[in-house]
């Protein structure tokens, strides 16, 4: 028996006394986290956004198995926001719908939820009708034409349903009442909102695909109402994929339980929690790369040397050498190590390796910064 077979559902209960201490350290740990961020100034302020919302794109597709290129998900939401970040990589259409879907969560958190704007969601994560090599309803609920909606697991013929959603035939009610909950002024804390949100709709999972990303940007407009603020600091989808095995294990005991919620509540929190403690880690991150700006804004670099040292201060992969220089800036080898060297006499970059093609770059140490 699933969760919404109950002939109580959605009527949710939970023991609050329980969740008491959990949801009072959320709640001091987001007033701080706010009150550092807001400290920083506009421009700081700004690539801490940036950072957030690129992790929150890139991980809520990765707990789907889904991997999207950083530099198009940076570069999409800079554009969107009409930041300057230099050169913009182009993105492709499916990075964009999912950008444009969590830029409209979380920036216009405070309008409504209607079906409309969920439908336009779905339309902008699958641009062409397709998920993968399936074709599939977009932009409109499921239909009984894609059979039953079943979360599997196993190989073929020994397969293992974790969950079977309600039949599509109920689904325009069942979104009736959530929307109509959704919106509805509650006397309930806005995280714990965010929470039976989150499960409520992928229990409901009234789309072909894409259900768990929109579940996990309605928890985003949730939050981002808890702040009262548009901008994002901390990544929920960034700590759930970290967590990914026990968020899976976590609604599966849920949705073949009664209507008490408060394990999965008291999961969420925790989630919660541990994805704001991780939120230091971004305004470490903001701040060591002003503090390097800082320090080269006193060097002389050409437009080429500019790219490449925001690509290493962004989290640059693997060994920078001189043949990623030039296939990156598109120049030959000979002016890529010309701009290294230039890099180096100016006590920016230090060379690793013992020579030849073993040798890769680095910035040089934040403590031997003059």
């Amino acid at each position: 028996m699933y969760i919404y077979q109950n002939h109580q559902w959605p009527n949710f209960t939970w023991s609050a006394e329980t969740l008491a201490s959990l949801l009072a350290s959320v709640r001091h740990k987001q007033g701080k986290l706010l009150g550092q961020m807001i400290s920083l100034g506009f421009d700081l302020q700004a690539e801490a956004v940036l950072q957030t919302l690129t992790q929150d794109v890139l991980k809520t597709s990765e707990i789907e198995g889904e991997l999207l290129n950083p530099e198009q998900v940076r570069s999409s939401i800079a554009r969107k926001l009409g930041m300057d970040i230099g050169a913009l990589a182009p993105a492709d259409r499916h990075i964009d719908g999912v950008v444009e879907m969590l830029l409209d969560a979380t920036q216009n958190y405070q309008e409504p939820l209607t079906t409309d704007r969920l439908f336009g969601w779905h339309a902008a994560m699958f641009p062409t009708g397709r998920s993968g090599l399936y074709k599939i309803t977009v932009g409109a609920w499921r239909t009984p034409h894609a059979g039953p909606m079943q979360v599997v697991s196993g190989a073929y013929g020994r397969e293992k349903v974790h969950f079977q959603a309600p039949d599509s035939e109920v689904i325009p009610q069942e979104m009736e009442t959530f929307l109509s909950w959704f919106n509805k002024k509650l006397a309930i804390d806005p995280v714990l909102k965010a929470a039976i949100a989150h499960l409520w709709f992928v229990t409901i999972h009234p789309f072909d695909d894409g259900n768990g990303r929109i579940a996990r940007a309605l928890t985003d407009l949730l939050l981002a109402r808890s702040d009262e603020n548009h901008q994002r600091f901390y990544s929920m989808s960034f700590q759930i994929q970290r967590e990914r095995k026990q968020y899976y294990d976590i609604l599966e005991r849920t949705q073949k339980s009664d209507l008490d919620i408060t394990e999965w509540l008291g999961w969420f929190l925790s989630c919660l929690d541990r994805a704001l403690g991780q939120a230091g880690s971004t305004l470490n991150n903001v701040l060591n790369k002003a503090r390097y700006w800082n320090y080269l804004s006193t060097k002389t670099l050409n437009e080429r040397q500019k790219l490449m040292l925001n690509k290493l201060l962004d989290g640059f992969e693997g060994r920078l050498n001189t043949s990623k220089w030039a296939k990156i800036t598109k120049i030959s080898t000979d002016t890529a190590l010309r701009d290294i060297q230039n890099l180096e006499e100016q006590e920016v970059l230090l060379k690793q390796g013992a020579g030849g093609r073993s040798t890769s770059y680095e910035l040089i140490p934040l403590t031997e910064l003059r």
